[in-house]
């Protein structure tokens, strides 16, 4: 995955995932739904009604044409209850939300409105390396409109947006601020990478995960995920959204058959600048050099080389540099990873990489992905 406009967040927590990492001086702690949290029920929230700090946007009209199709999810599972917020996607009652806020749930219900009686749910597809979910309920039910889904791709920094969701379990609470960063990077419930997220300012807290991020139009560009925490499992002005043409293309594979299957080289790698090319005594200044190969794996089989050893400033050198891929140029492992992911599980490729100075290439059988990003 690549980080086209601001750099990495790599890895941000999830759900009830315990670990941390620094992010310059906040700790990243996936505080969205943890699988302790309770909902404290049907506690009515007021609306924001100020303007967001880009000025002139009409928070209070804006979420007044969208807050029906947002739902509060409950989700019960192996003595664990976790909430969260989902929004309706089409008439016949499917519902968007994120993969971690259902996870290993047994029982789901999913409410509309702040005074909404419980509605069963079904989880109708999943996708962990995405951290999306689909949950379908009875059509005779259903008591929103759709939200339109609009793109994630031209959103530009700076542009105003509101939040919608159940924070703590408080439904019908709106959130405003801005796109305060795009093309970030985050880690995804099975430990994968999520590329191409939207960051935000406006207030993201517990409990709206998998609610939607809306641009000025009453379009869905995100859906929102994670938070960058200090500790404290609040917000603190740094928000995550899964970019929307991200689900756009999940959604139709998981109302097909609930999964999604991918391609899997099975390596991962870093990127390439000519300070690295130099130091490595590298024969090019792109490409992504690969840093571990999965036994056993589609890259192990076709002789696909890692690291060697660990330089002082953490990476692993000695590992072939891939620079293409059937042909087509690989810059960095955000082009190797999209590069892959255009393929299907069984597809054979042919990778062109150095080892050492010497140009090779090699056929490669891809296989599919595994569950856990740490699974051969």
């Amino acid at each position: 995955m690549s980080s086209s406009a601001g750099g990495k967040v790599l890895p941000a927590l999830i759900g009830a995932l315990a670990a941390c990492v620094v992010f310059g001086a906040l700790a990243l702690a996936g505080a969205f739904d943890t699988k302790e949290e309770q909902s404290p029920g049907r506690t009515a929230v007021p609306t924001l009604e100020a303007a967001s700090p880009s000025g002139g946007l009409d928070v209070a009209g804006l979420y007044e044409r969208t807050r029906s199709g947002v739902v509060f999810v409950e989700a019960r599972g192996q003595g664990q209850n976790a909430s969260g917020s989902g929004f309706l996607v089409d008439g016949n009652g499917t519902i968007l939300t994120n993969e971690h806020v259902v996870d290993n749930a047994s029982e789901v219900d999913v409410r509309f409105g702040e005074k909404g009686d419980p509605i069963t749910a079904k989880v109708a597809g999943t996708d962990p390396s995405t951290d999306i979910a689909l949950l379908k309920i009875d059509p005779g039910k259903v008591d929103g409109q759709p939200l339109k889904l609009g793109s994630s791709k031209n959103v530009q920094v700076g542009e105003p947006v509101i939040a919608i969701g159940s924070p703590f379990g408080l439904r019908g609470t709106v959130t405003s601020g801005i796109v305060s960063g795009r093309g970030r990077e985050i880690q995804a419930p099975n430990g994968f990478t999520i590329d191409e997220v939207v960051q935000t300012d406006a207030a993201i807290n517990p409990g709206n995960s998998g609610g939607p991020l809306i641009d000025e139009r009453g379009r869905v560009i995100g859906i929102n995920a994670q938070i960058a925490s200090n500790g404290s499992r609040s917000n603190s002005g740094v928000g995550f959204a899964i970019p929307i043409d991200t689900a756009k293309k999940v959604i139709p594979q998981l109302r097909r058959s609930g999964e999604v299957k991918r391609a899997y080289l099975g390596v991962s790698s870093t990127q390439v600048d000519s300070q690295i090319a130099k130091d490595l005594k590298l024969p090019a200044d792109r490409g992504a050099l690969v840093q571990t190969i999965v036994r056993g794996g589609p890259a192990d089989d076709a002789g696909l080389r890692g690291g060697q050893r660990t330089t002082a400033s953490g990476l692993a050198a000695g590992g072939d540099l891939i620079v293409k891929v059937d042909g087509q140029g690989i810059s960095d492992p955000g082009a190797l990873a999209d590069t892959i992911a255009k393929h299907k599980p069984g597809d054979t490729v042919r990778i062109e990489y150095f080892r050492g100075d010497q140009r090779r290439s090699a056929e490669v059988k891809l296989g599919e992905r595994p569950d856990q990003a740490n699974q051969g």
